[in-house]
């Protein structure tokens, strides 16, 4: 009997079952482990044009894998460069596309500088800063005043919305004089910010804790004599 067709025992085959921990690490998993042994195989095949062929096999075989992507451009490309990442790049086959080198793909990109902000008065916000530098840089006129006005009132509901509390029009001023470099001094001037009763009304009324304005709102059935509404029970004195 062929050594192939005999039966394995049973012993054998529970000792020697192969766990995904002990296998070696697939470099890109979502092709699978069968297409990763495809191409192991495809490696170590002595014969250059049989090599070749066993590799645009494979290239069909990842092609189907993904349908979808067969309409975008340098799908291909695409297909050929993963398939020499998946071989280690070990893979010696003649391939339409540049054969792409472990050095580049261990290249890592620049660090993104992000934009780091502390500022002294957080409650207020960078946007509240963006807009004093903008009023800094304007000519003084009408404009210049009526842009100042709206930033500290912006800023007197912004320190409201933080701090439950009523300020003094005074405090918004000298932090608007700080914030400014002392370009913005508004310290000696008879403007008046807006109310705070009026800001802490706009505040609620912003807020998504308050049902907007038009939505009915549910009433109680304290009142209601509606048909839906059950009746008590009563009774019956008569019955015997």
């Amino acid at each position: 009997m062929v050594e192939k067709y005999k039966k394995e025992v049973a012993n054998d085959v529970v000792f020697n079952l192969e766990y995904n921990s002990e296998r070696q690490r697939l470099l890109i998993p979502e092709y699978g482990r069968h297409l990763q042994k495809l191409i192991d195989q495809a490696t170590i095949i002595e014969d250059a044009e049989t090599r070749n062929k066993a590799a645009k096999y494979i290239i069909q075989v990842m092609g189907s894998l993904n349908p979808h992507l067969r309409d975008v451009p340098d799908f291909q490309h695409k297909l050929w460069d993963q398939l020499f990442i998946m071989s280690d790049f070990k893979l010696d086959v003649e391939s339409p596309y540049p054969i792409p080198s472990r050095d580049v793909l261990q290249l890592k990109p620049d660090v993104l500088q992000y934009p780091q902000n502390f500022p002294k008065y957080r409650f207020y916000g960078n946007n509240i800063k963006y807009m004093i530098d903008v009023a800094n840089k304007w000519e003084e006129g009408e404009m210049k005043n009526a842009l100042v006005l709206v930033i500290a009132n912006h800023m007197k509901k912004s320190y409201l919305s933080w701090n439950k509390d009523t300020v003094k029009d005074d405090v918004i001023f000298e932090h608007l004089f700080e914030l400014s470099g002392g370009k913005i001094n508004l310290l000696q001037s008879t403007e008046e910010l807006l109310n705070t009763t009026d800001l802490l009304r706009t505040n609620k009324r912003m807020s998504n804790k308050i049902t907007p304005p038009g939505q009915p709102k549910i009433q109680s059935n304290k009142n209601n004599k509606g048909p839906g509404k059950p009746k008590p029970f009563q009774k019956n004195n008569n019955q015997k």
